[in-house]
């Protein structure tokens, strides 16, 4: 079993190569950055020990949880509260002491979380090297976990830095859609972002998380944030950062657009904390003389693209959808921090630079899994698409 140390530059690689990845979703890119810069400014210098689950160690999925938008400009001090809070919900609801930790999903914020969790833990724990889903996902039941392990119980806390701030709830139901329904009114009742604690490995259910995840993901997104981050002095293309997704994840990957420019943004944050949008894209900042226009439907995460040319979709979930620009050499996503860069929210125009969206199709082991295909054609069928989806149920 290779075993991998992650400092604090590797936290940074991490969070740029998951800001890709994560098909617009996981947390905004920037506040990964400062939460980061956070943790290097305190003099933490320390390094986390990142491999596959050994199928004998406590473990559980940590994750934040709720709107990007609803938590923007978020701080170390957020993220360590929130962490610290849940695990202690989830340690004494369990009866059980962690000792791993793993990745919902790929994305700047939740990348990065089981990592930070680690770094500042009182005592040892560890990350596991995947995640269950190989981009970021709206909901729990989109995800490799949700048909192999039990969700329950299903911790959740705030931020609270004193007892009588405190707010937590431990969750149980049937189902991942069930806890996902609660969760939701939760987080919105903690002011729209948590910390969330799920899906338990122990021995009441022979370390279950053993072929329940999608392996490597983050150091995949540590390669292509390597990549992206040390490449000088020139950003790489599209083509360039394609091929090195294709290299490094093993997934097939393209570019769909190159170089467009984002002139719209349409975005709330619903009941549950997800932030609904459309984000759309021209080939040339002015909408006026534009000659192509797409369109990004998202829930956190992007699911679904349409061209102004063509009735059939250009990208459809489970597949992902994800950003890059050759202006900045970075992915980003539709955090409104992150589109900043690319849209002016207060002229309502394009910033000029430019944006390029590439396809990642979906790993086997997501659209394999029990129930994910049928999840996210409820998603899209919400937001008003009734068609065929990339891979069978």
């Amino acid at each position: 079993m290779t075993v991998y140390e992650f400092g604090i530059t590797d936290f940074q690689y991490v969070a740029a190569g998951a800001a890709v990845l994560g098909s617009g979703g996981g947390g905004s890119y920037r506040d990964a950055v400062s939460v980061i810069d956070e943790l290097a400014n305190r003099g933490w210098q320390g390094s986390v020990q990142v491999k596959d689950y050994d199928a004998s160690t406590n473990c559980c999925v940590l994750a934040m949880m709720g709107s990007p938008d609803a938590a923007d400009s978020l701080t170390l001090m957020d993220v360590e509260y929130s962490i610290f809070n849940t695990i202690n919900t989830f340690e004494n609801g369990t009866g059980t002491t962690l000792g791993c930790v793993i990745p919902g999903e790929i994305g700047p914020i939740n990348s990065i979380i089981p990592l930070i969790a680690a770094a500042i833990a009182k005592n040892d724990i560890w990350v596991v090297n995947g995640d269950g889903a190989g981009r970021a996902v709206p909901e729990l039941p989109q995800t490799t976990y949700s048909a192999m392990l039990a969700a329950s119980p299903c911790a959740l806390a705030n931020d609270a830095r004193t007892a009588p701030t405190l707010q937590s709830a431990l969750l149980n139901a049937a189902t991942a859609a069930q806890i996902e329904t609660l969760a939701g009114g939760i987080v919105s009742a903690f002011g729209s972002f948590a910390g969330i604690a799920l899906w338990s490995s122990n021995p009441a259910n022979n370390y279950a998380l053993t072929g329940s995840y999608i392996t490597g993901t983050l150091t995949q997104a540590w390669a292509i944030g390597e990549f992206l981050l040390t490449t000088a002095p020139t950003p790489p293309s599209s083509a360039e950062v394609v091929a090195q997704i294709a290299t490094i994840t093993g997934r097939t990957a393209t570019t769909i657009l190159s170089n467009f420019y984002i002139t719209a943004v349409t975005q709330s944050t619903n009941s549950a904390s997800l932030d609904a949008g459309i984000i759309r894209l021209d080939n040339h900042p002015d909408q006026t003389k534009s000659t192509e226009t797409h369109y990004i439907y998202n829930l956190n995460e992007n699911l679904i693209m349409y061209s102004s040319q063509s009735n059939i979709p250009d990208i459809i979930a489970p597949d992902s959808i994800c950003y890059y620009s050759e202006s900045t050499g970075l992915g980003f996503s539709n955090a409104t921090d992150d589109l900043a860069s690319y849209f002016d929210f207060g002229t309502n125009k394009s910033t000029g630079h430019t944006v390029s969206v590439i396809k990642v199709w979906a790993a086997h082991q997501l659209y394999n899994a029990a129930g994910v295909i049928t999840s996210f054609a409820g998603l899209l069928r919400d937001i008003g698409y009734a068609g065929a989806l990339p891979y069978p149920d």
